[in-house]
């Protein structure tokens, strides 16, 4: 069963027909829109993929079980949680897709909240932030890798090796940001919090499709290296082990918005709109705001022109507006770009798809985000992660 579609998926459905609009009426040549269509299909695949993996996950209680024995573990002690929690959330968007920490893992972190009397500000800013700060690692971490990485035709490993400093510093520099305004005992109120019971399967077919989908997401992590470009199939392949272990002992569970129609929409509205956007005067706004040095002081102004931009607007027309003017020799100032769109939309709202859906999750769960703490913190974090960890790229070229 679909749901109503929200004002959100309106704007998605309207940014798609645009796109079309575009095509047909000549703004956007045929063969370009073709072109765009073409690069972005195997995205596509990948990110429809990892998001219907990760909700069956969600549904077999794989997220759940982790962050219930986090709790657990941690024995009250916050400090031991605080590390847990951005363990557990770096690297479920490191190798599953800042969307899944985003639509998955926030919802699970706020419903451990009330069981563990755990303030849950803290764990929501800790989930929005990571989505956003620890999306630089891999291809699959962030739909804007995947497309630097085609772009400067780097591998996984390779693509590893020019950003894990980087992405070392965007995390250091995020807990400090989250300790410092939001987890301390100053802020979350209490010296220490309850651990929950464990969770237990009372059925067999329920041990089944937890150990089915754990096993499909780790087989899903451990080919990243291996899989090159093809991770888009990876990805299906996991997702279709998961979908037939559901189809024999839960198939009720397979429902139609387990389909994300939504970020697919946009993402292909989005390839088609910013592009004629830059065929009509936004491609010269954006040499004037990136340049084409391809020093140091390039990278540093691709990366704020980026996660200015993305603030402004959101960080995936960023990059693709940003992309189409950086000079095809200058990956230094691309992957500058890539390190402000991703690790920069933290100041307002609007400025990622994770940071909106982190606060539609926090809005559904009856917690409030206080606004103004939220962007000016945001800010903070956005001014000093983007220093170190553009320095850092610089640093390992």
């Amino acid at each position: 069963m679909l749901h109503k579609p929200s004002v959100l998926d309106w704007i998605r459905i309207g940014l798609f027909v645009a796109g079309i609009v575009c095509v047909l009426t000549g703004l956007l040549p045929a063969a370009q829109g073709e072109g765009n269509l073409r690069r972005i299909a195997p995205l596509l695949l990948f990110l429809g993929s990892v998001i219907v993996l990760a909700k069956l996950a969600r549904q077999a209680q794989v997220f759940d079980v982790i962050a219930a024995r986090m709790a657990i573990v941690g024995r009250g002690n916050y400090l031991a949680l605080f590390l847990f929690c951005v363990a557990f959330a770096s690297l479920t968007t490191m190798f599953l897709n800042l969307d899944t920490t985003a639509v998955l893992l926030t919802p699970v972190m706020l419903a451990l909240a009330p069981k563990a009397r755990i303030a849950a500000l803290p764990l929501a800013m800790t989930t929005l932030w990571l989505a956003n700060t620890a999306s630089l690692l891999l291809p699959v971490s962030n739909l804007t890798n995947l497309l630097a990485a085609d772009r400067v035709t780097l591998a996984a490993p390779a693509f590893a090796a020019r950003m894990w400093l980087p992405q070392l510093a965007a995390v250091v520099v995020t807990m400090f940001f989250l300790w410092a305004f939001y987890w301390r005992r100053g802020e979350r109120g209490v010296d220490r919090y309850v651990p929950p019971p464990p969770l237990k399967f009372d059925q067999p077919r329920q041990r089944i499709l937890f150990g089915v989908a754990g096993a499909a997401c780790l087989l899903f992590i451990l080919a990243i290296p291996f899989v090159h470009d093809q991770i888009g199939y990876s990805a299906a392949a996991a997702a279709l082990i998961v979908v037939i272990a559901f189809f024999i002992f839960d198939r009720e569970k397979l429902r139609l918005n387990l389909f994300p129609w939504q970020l697919l929409v946009f993402v292909t509205g989005l390839f088609l709109v910013v592009p004629t956007l830059s065929r009509y005067g936004l491609a010269e706004v954006m040499t004037a705001l990136i340049g084409t040095d391809h020093n140091g002081i390039g990278s540093y102004r691709a990366a704020v022109a980026g996660a200015g931009l993305s603030n402004v607007l959101n960080n995936l027309p960023a990059y693709t507006a940003g992309e189409a003017v950086v000079p095809a020799a200058n990956n230094d100032q691309l992957l500058a770009l890539l390190i402000g769109t991703n690790v920069g939309p933290i100041v307002t709202p609007w400025a990622s798809l994770a940071t909106l859906l982190c606060l539609e999750s926090c809005r559904d769960h009856g917690l409030r985000v206080p606004l103004r703490k939220f962007m000016f913190t945001g800010l903070g974090l956005a001014i000093v992660a983007l220093a170190l960890s553009v320095g850092a790229l610089l640093l390992i070229r």
